[in-house]
């Protein structure tokens, strides 16, 4: 059974990114700031490997940059609603800086997203007014890419039968599990 929900999780992660409104598309990201306080922010899944590694974008001068150059270990949260399911994934977080991987990423990009990228200000910047962002041109960019290496799981699925609750845990390359009290 623990194999047949870890083929689950996975495929569950995959359709994240590759189905449009699925509830893994968006994640919960956490990171400790500099002050040590524990910062959330939700954020898109926008490809899962074969060994579970994470990706998502992110502006080169958000918080969440400072932190993950900080101290890499990252926690997620996912959550099904219809299967009631929940995934908690740490891992330890990398920011990519390879210009060849960067400029392939952006040139799938659409449009309004590369917009996102190209402020002025950086994120969290104090505006006088919710209009007065202000853009700079596609060549001029803060686009960057973060991965996340998984290094611990931790499935949850609610049951009115009953709860299950596993860990796996990578250890020299292969996905160990055991059961926990939900």
């Amino acid at each position: 059974m623990v194999t047949k929900l870890f083929q689950d999780l996975k495929e569950e992660l995959n359709k994240g990114f590759t189905e449009k409104d699925h509830p893994f598309r968006f994640f919960t990201l956490g990171t400790v700031g500099l002050d040590k306080m524990a910062r959330l922010r939700t954020v898109v899944l926008r490809n899962v490997a074969e060994d579970l590694t994470l990706t998502f974008y992110t502006d080169k001068r958000s918080k969440k940059i400072i932190h993950i150059n900080e101290n890499s270990k990252v926690s997620t949260l996912f959550y099904h609603p219809d299967k009631m399911m929940q995934l908690k994934i740490e891992g330890l977080a990398t920011v990519i800086k390879d210009n060849h991987t960067l400029q392939n990423h952006w040139k799938n990009l659409n449009e309004n997203s590369k917009k996102e990228y190209t402020t002025s200000l950086a994120p969290g910047s104090t505006l006088p007014d919710r209009n007065a962002i202000e853009y700079l041109s596609d060549e001029e960019n803060y686009f960057s890419i973060v991965t996340v290496q998984p290094k611990k799981i931790e499935y949850l699925q609610l049951s009115n039968s009953g709860h299950t609750k596993i860990r796996y845990s990578l250890e020299h390359g292969d996905w160990k599990s055991e059961y926990l009290v939900p």
